[in-house]
């Protein structure tokens, strides 16, 4: 790996994430090289004297293939197989692999095929339409040696092929949404780290029966169910795919119709492995793409999660209390649960819209929802019609405009 770290800790973290990351991409770890450099070679990224290196080290271990734990670019990656006479892929390829492996929808798999044809238009470059050579194995799951074969004009077709198809999914995702609109459930979308425990939280909060497993990226396709919140409010929530440092960005591209949940979702719950020595870093890896995507202003609910492995709870409620709207729970042990639906519900309530209207009688079913969706502060039964007073969620104010004399 080459290590990319500011402290000692930090590079133990990293260490440890890139073994969890191979781990999950089926491989076994034989051998592990780091190196600190302020600025990557040009040529190599490690230099040629390292690279020597690497190659007697793979030799000696009989090593597959060599994994770096940075982005490489086309020349530094064949540069370093000529060096290595190894396969060398990178992080961006292993994350990749990782995903290849999981997507289960047809929608997953067009997503993930089109990253991996964005990673791999660049490295054509002096390789031919021969790739041949990649042989099977990690780093080359997913789009299929025939596919690889293909020249580059059909290459950029396939990809716009999968674009296409992907818009039309998004398409449809869209007109599903907009059916959920016409409900005036307001929406919510479990946003973390990867193996934060996110799916688990949403089988918890919904009964529901989402895949987990205790590996990072186990589930890549987004998951809603409705959940009902004290008092009988309900909302809809999302899992969605684990973030990462370092997200590829083709990644971020192919998965911008799944991501788009967490753009459009009314509020977040930014789950935290607060068990982890390291998560910190984790959350500010999520904070950075949420900024990315444009949803760091929607109100954020921290869900410090796996409270169940640290021993000091004075510690714990000392992090919830210096963190504005943020409550500790195992989602694993189903403790904390309430607290967190009451921390949902305020956070609801946080968003409610003032709104005073004249409802004529044909109209009354708008009542019904403000007292399911919102606060009644005021009722009259008029003759010429019903004078309300409320505070409902945005859905519910936007029904209610039409009738709209003024806001409080």
């Amino acid at each position: 790996m080459l290590c990319h770290a500011d402290t000692a800790d930090e590079e133990r973290y990293w260490a440890e994430e890139m073994r969890a990351l191979t781990q999950s991409a089926g491989v076994q770890v034989v051998a592990e090289m780091r190196q600190r450099r302020h600025v990557p070679d040009v040529a190599t990224c490690i230099g040629k004297g390292k690279a020597q290196e690497l190659f007697v080290l793979a030799r000696e271990k009989e090593a597959d293939v060599i994994i770096f734990d940075t982005e490489l670019t086309p020349i530094q990656q064949r540069n370093l197989e000529e060096l290595t006479q190894s396969r060398v892929i990178d992080r961006t390829q292993l994350i990749l692999d990782i995903f290849a492996r999981r997507a289960r929808s047809r929608e997953g798999a067009l997503q993930v095929e089109l990253a991996q044809l964005l990673y791999l238009m660049p490295r054509l470059s002096g390789k031919g339409t021969a790739l041949s050579r990649l042989g099977g194995g990690i780093g080359t799951r997913g789009p299929g040696e025939t596919k690889l074969e293909m020249d580059r004009r059909r290459i950029r077709e396939r990809i716009t092929h999968l674009r296409h198809e992907i818009e039309e999914i998004r398409r449809q995702r869209e007109h599903q949404r907009a059916a959920r609109r016409r409900l005036p459930f307001p929406s919510g979308a479990i946003v973390g780290y990867t193996n934060a425990g996110k799916s688990t939280l949403l089988n918890v909060l919904a009964g529901a029966q989402t895949y987990v497993d205790d590996r990072v990226f186990a589930t890549l396709d987004p998951t809603t169910r409705r959940v009902v919140l004290p008092d009988g409010w309900s909302v809809l929530l999302t899992d969605t795919v684990g973030f990462v440092e370092n997200l590829p960005p083709m990644l971020l591209e192919a998965f911008r119709a799944t991501l788009e949940v967490v753009q459009e979702a009314d509020f977040l719950l930014h789950v935290i492995d607060i068990s982890s020595p390291h998560w910190e870093l984790q959350r500010d890896a999520v904070e950075t793409t949420l900024v990315e995507l444009g949803a760091d202003q929607k109100p954020i609910i921290l869900v410090f999660n796996k409270a169940d492995r640290v021993k000091d709870t004075y510690w714990l409620r000392q992090l919830v209390a210096e963190h504005p709207n943020s409550v500790y729970i195992s989602a694993k042990q189903a403790q904390g649960i309430p607290h967190l639906m009451d921390r949902i519900v305020a956070t609801l309530q946080g968003m409610l819209v003032p709104v005073e209207v004249w409802l004529p009688y044909e109209a009354s079913a708008l009542v019904a929802e403000c007292y399911e969706f919102g606060r009644v502060l005021g009722v009259e039964y008029q003759e010429q019609g019903i004078h309300l007073r409320a505070q409902v969620i945005p859905a519910v104010a936007a029904r209610l405009q039409p009738y709209c004399t003024a806001k409080t």
